[in-house]
């Protein structure tokens, strides 16, 4: 995420968490982040440290979920020439990289219990020892942490120290979804927008039409702000310049008729069918008889080959529809369509509601 954006928003639970950041910085206290992904957990963690008596001093990141359990106490602490297999020569930990700095700590919720007993005696002591040796080394470090958990709740499974959380934990800053972002998607999208046309070398920015400020503005961002840059540069770049405002908006770029099929526990198989731009998904057991065949595609019926695709897709769209209380998002999810597809498909079998 470009660190640009960390400070374009305008709804007030933005504000409200960038203001509780803010106000940490100037502390020397550790500080836990916390946020779905995409969110700009770590453009936090950056505004703390600048905003921080320490900006100019070390900002080292560390990501404990991109290392393995093996490497992640020789990462933090460091090791001695010998220590292991491997270990040819000594080498400072990322505690003594950033002494008199800060210490980001993304993923935290994916240490082992070992890591976090001795990252625990780091931040208690101000010292850490590298592994082979006996040595212990003074480091002045800021903790800022961050995870995707909740980990009161791994403390209560017994997967993470209470007494490590109750150190780290001294502010806790919590990032609201995009989704809880009211106005922030569109102010987001028009500033992806507006660079990726640019960096195309369009001469103006058309801006969005309404639908597709509609289905940005409805979509449910899973994946947030990462995601949202995304499909927004994604519509930009194939979008032709002179065709008038962004019409096309695709969320899934995985979507496609021809897309592999794949096999469920039970040993069938989910293939997608398309028919008239829907995307239709069936069940096909190797072994089903012909009779089961027939109720699966509507019964007797007309024989009419195009009828009974169509009165399939009609019995298929309405029967999701009432499973997620006609909740057209959900059931676009469900069904692995884009919500433009299923909108499509439900006007054409006469299924939108008046």
């Amino acid at each position: 995420m470009d660190r640009a954006v960390q400070t374009i928003g305008q709804s007030s639970v933005f504000l409200d968490a960038l203001e509780r950041a803010s106000r940490a910085a100037a502390l020397d206290r550790p500080v836990l982040v916390i946020g779905e992904r995409g969110t700009g957990k770590e453009l936090v963690a950056e505004r703390l440290h600048r905003l921080s008596p320490r900006w100019d001093q070390p900002l080292i990141v560390m990501n404990c979920a991109a290392l393995p359990e093996t490497l992640i106490e020789a990462e933090l602490f460091g090791h001695e020439a010998g220590a292991f297999t491997g270990a040819t020569k000594a080498r400072a930990g990322r505690f003594e990289e950033a002494h008199g700095g800060t210490l980001f700590l993304d993923e935290l919720g994916t240490l082992s219990m070992a890591a976090q007993e001795r990252l625990l005696r780091a931040v208690e002591y101000g010292e850490v020892t590298r592994i082979g040796s006996s040595r212990p080394i003074r480091v002045d470090v800021r903790i800022v942490a961050a995870t995707n958990e909740h980990l009161p709740d791994k403390v209560a499974e017994n997967r993470f120290r209470a007494d490590l959380l109750d150190r780290l934990s001294f502010e806790v800053v919590t990032l609201p979804p995009l989704r809880a972002r009211a106005g922030d998607v569109m102010v987001l999208a028009e500033h992806f927008a507006r660079r990726m046309a640019s960096e195309l070398g369009w001469e103006r920015w058309p801006g969005f039409s309404a639908g597709a400020i509609d289905a940005l503005c409805e979509y449910q961002w899973p994946g947030n702000v990462r995601e949202l840059r995304n499909v927004v540069e994604r519509a930009v770049y194939r979008w032709d310049e002179g065709l008038g405002p962004i019409d096309v908006i695709e969320f899934d770029p995985f979507q496609s008729p021809w897309r592999p099929a794949r096999l469920t526990a039970e040993g069938t198989v989910t293939a997608v069918a398309t028919t008239a731009s829907v995307t239709s998904v069936a069940t096909v057991e190797s072994d089903a008889a012909p009779a089961d065949r027939r109720a699966a595609l509507g019964g007797e019926g007309p024989s009419d080959f195009k009828s009974r695709i169509a009165r399939f897709e009609r019995e298929l769209l309405s029967r999701a529809l009432a499973e997620h209380r006609f909740n057209q998002r959900a059931t676009a999810e469900a069904l692995g369509l884009s919500y433009d597809q299923l909108r499509h498909a439900l006007r054409r079998h006469d299924l939108l509601p008046n």
